[in-house]
């Protein structure tokens, strides 16, 4: 059922490419090829462990950890630790977390 001046299944075409991006960002994240000895960002060794637990690893875990703090925080998905932002009329209501601290 179309509303206003959208047509037909434009919501469901909508979360269908949102979710389409998802897997694609999720796909591009996943390691491939040979891993490096070296971070690439900071220039230690990377633990044998690290290489062979995870294809095509190119960062230490300290470097790894800083890059996924700053990637979330520019994220336009929340994960159920980050807070929420609900549109209410004309203004904004943030919350201190997940939904069920607001919502139980």
């Amino acid at each position: 059922m179309a509303g206003g001046w959208t047509a037909d299944g434009a919501v469901q075409d909508q979360i269908d490419s949102t979710v389409d991006d998802a897997v694609q960002r999720a796909r591009k994240a996943l390691g491939h090829g040979e891993s490096e000895h070296y971070c690439q960002e900071c220039g230690t060794e990377i633990p044998e462990a690290r290489r062979l637990a995870l294809q095509g690893v190119r960062y230490c875990v300290n470097c790894q950890a800083e890059m996924d703090k700053k990637q979330a925080a520019s994220s336009l998905f929340q994960t159920a630790d980050e807070p929420h932002i609900f549109r209410w009329g004309s203004s904004f209501l943030a919350t201190a977390g997940r939904d069920r601290d607001i919502f139980p």
